[in-house]
């Protein structure tokens, strides 16, 4: 099993979706995916999204077109960026289901128009052939949303800090570039040793950084 961390928001987490059951399959793995709400995340660390910050926004949409390409995958921007994913995470949640996963990532990052609104969610899953209708209604539920909450927890406490975020026995590999790593470790071939993590661990600032 790979646990795959993923909030609709984020573009790597689309293009690391595209790939992952692929990789997956190599191993003769499948692939939970767990909605995950990105910007909790951030509030849990303090830290601001990319897209948040003027230089690596600019930065942010050349990248995933490039890796987009790359992967030969289609992309397109949603309608805004940022924009509120609750909705589509607690469909998400409460189906899951990884054609309602692959239905949204698609609206949010391949042209189908975003996923912000109600009407938006709708239009992608009946697009895919499923029906809209008892998923929105369970969204809209006070279980859906505790749901995410409780998800979202359960990633903070197994030390998942961004997205795409994907645990394969115990270990965690952060965004797309941590494909090839991820896969290496499945093929037994990890460079990290017990003695690794012990010596980093060890290691002690000389310098601090005011904030």
């Amino acid at each position: 099993m790979i646990d795959f961390y993923c909030d609709f928001i984020s573009p790597y987490a689309y293009l690391g979706w595209t790939q992952i059951h692929a990789l997956a399959a190599r191993h003769g793995r499948s692939v939970r995916p767990i909605p995950t709400l990105f910007a909790a995340l951030l509030n849990h660390s303090s830290t601001r999204g990319p897209a948040e910050i003027p230089a690596k926004r600019a930065y942010l949409f050349k990248d995933t077109k490039r890796l987009a390409a790359t992967f030969g995958v289609p992309f397109a921007p949603p309608p805004t960026h940022p924009f509120n994913p609750l909705l589509a995470l607690r469909v998400a949640g409460v189906a899951g289901d990884a054609r309602v996963i692959d239905a949204l990532f698609r609206a949010a990052w391949a042209g189908g128009g975003g996923v912000e609104t109600a009407d938006a969610v709708e239009r992608a899953l009946a697009n895919a052939g499923l029906d809209p209708a008892p998923l929105l209604a369970e969204a809209a539920s006070a279980a859906a949303k505790q749901r995410l909450r409780d998800a979202t927890d359960a990633a903070i406490a197994a030390g998942v800090f961004g997205v795409p975020s994907m645990i394969a026995d115990g270990e965690l590999f952060w965004g797309c570039d941590s494909l090839p790593h991820l896969e290496r470790f499945l093929d037994g071939g990890d460079p990290i040793t017990p003695a690794d993590v012990a010596s980093f661990a060890a290691l002690v600032p000389s310098a601090t950084r005011r904030v």
